[in-house]
């Protein structure tokens, strides 16, 4: 490789000798990728690194651990969707669960069906929730319902701002964890009384529990006892359980037996669906009991970082929250993101470690500063609070 200075951008196809044409958006990806794919030490492993032919080694090796590789492929949703909906109802502690190709899918019908069932369009949510941020306006567009927000600070609504809110709803949906709150979630009596609050006004409630697997280290209580506060849950399988696709939602045997109709009416009932369901069973057989190890080291790792910025003298960065709640958190430094993902990726290339992926522009403060989600799971439980102190301090030498 070209020796280049440590503040300047990397050398891109544009850069070289000939006037090579410039990278396109999928070729700058797919770069990174490899770049971060080589990297010998990561705090995470994501799936988006693996390749097709491991993706699909890994399920044939390993499916067999979970299913009969032996019996026939599933046609619109039997045999290995139908043994993920057991699973994942039996988990969770209800008695019915249905399969979905995706979360935003999942969710739509849920709170449709809701909405026929109170008698109430609106939803009650916050306005950092994944529909509101992610989904194109699709509850208003397609399923006519309508949102409010009881709160908009950075975490989910308390029970006095359910019980003191203006307007009537029908649903309350509270997402755990908050994603874009950084992964934050109330304490347990808190989420208690909420819900409890929410009953108060007749209102049903559903967790958005894409991420709901990550959360019994922080609660202390099981996974039944979380969701069982619950009306339904909506679960996802790549998230956190490194799977391909797919997402489940659970509830009532009426309400799922519902579901599966407005499945069908939105597109969702798939011909067949097996390497997603494999996946989603293999990551709960294997990654689902490791899940408070991720959590308790990130609170490791998340210390590390703030002292590694500090030490480097560093002037102004925010580590958020303290501690994690999940093995999810996230860093603010206050650099432009062209900057800093500039120095994750000359770190990961030059020195073969891989600390922070991608920055974003932060979605609510000045210009200037930049938000970045760091994850902590099976390579990471190899890095000790000084391996992070001092990756940090290789970074902040790369940034200007």
């Amino acid at each position: 490789m070209a020796e280049t200075h440590r503040n300047s951008l990397p050398e891109s196809p544009a850069d070289t000798p000939g006037g090579a044409p410039e990278e396109t958006p999928d070729q700058a990806h797919q770069r990174r990728l490899a770049v971060f794919r080589s990297a010998k030490r990561t705090l995470a492993e994501h799936t988006v690194d693996h390749t097709l032919a491991e993706r699909l080694t890994a399920l044939l090796a390993d499916g067999a651990e979970v299913y009969d590789l032996d019996e026939f492929a599933d046609i619109y949703g039997n045999g290995a969707v139908t043994e993920l909906e057991r699973r994942t109802a039996e988990e969770l502690g209800f008695p019915a669960a249905v399969f979905f190709p995706t979360g935003t899918m999942a969710q739509q019908v849920a709170l449709r069906c809701w909405a026929a069932r109170t008698g109430s369009p609106t939803v009650a949510l916050h306005p950092l929730a994944h529909p509101e941020v992610h989904e194109r306006q699709a509850f208003g567009q397609l399923s006519g319902l309508r949102t409010v927000h009881p709160t908009d600070e950075p975490r989910l609504p308390n029970a006095e701002e359910v019980l003191a809110f203006e307007e009537p709803f029908g649903t309350l949906m509270l997402e755990l964890p908050l994603r874009d709150a950084g992964y934050v979630l109330p304490t347990w009596d808190e989420l208690v009384a909420v819900v409890e609050a929410a009953r108060e006004r007749d209102a049903v409630v559903h967790f958005d529990g894409a991420r709901i697997w990550e959360t019994t280290a922080h609660f202390g209580r099981p996974l039944r006892e979380i969701a069982g506060l619950a009306d339904s849950v909506y679960v996802s399988f790549y998230k956190t359980l490194g799977g391909l696709s797919g997402a489940v939602l659970v509830g009532s045997e009426s309400l799922i037996a519902e579901a599966r109709t407005w499945r069908h009416r939105y597109g969702g009932q798939l011909f067949q669906q097996f390497p997603a369901a494999l996946a989603g069973l293999l990551g709960l057989r294997k990654e689902l009991p490791e899940l408070p190890s991720y959590v308790a080291h990130a609170k490791v790792v998340a210390a590390a970082v703030k002292e590694g910025l500090a030490e480097a003298g560093v002037p102004w960065f925010r580590v958020h929250p303290e501690p994690p709640h999940t093995h999810q958190f996230q860093v603010w430094l206050p650099y432009d993101t062209e900057v800093l993902n500039a120095a994750s990726l000359r770190q990961a290339e030059e020195s073969g470690v891989c600390l922070f992926r991608r920055w974003f522009p932060s979605p609510s403060g000045p210009a200037g500063l930049a938000v970045t989600e760091v994850t902590v799971n099976a390579p990471g439980l190899a890095w000790s609070a000084e391996d992070v102190r001092a990756a940090v301090a290789q970074f902040v030498r790369l940034l200007p």
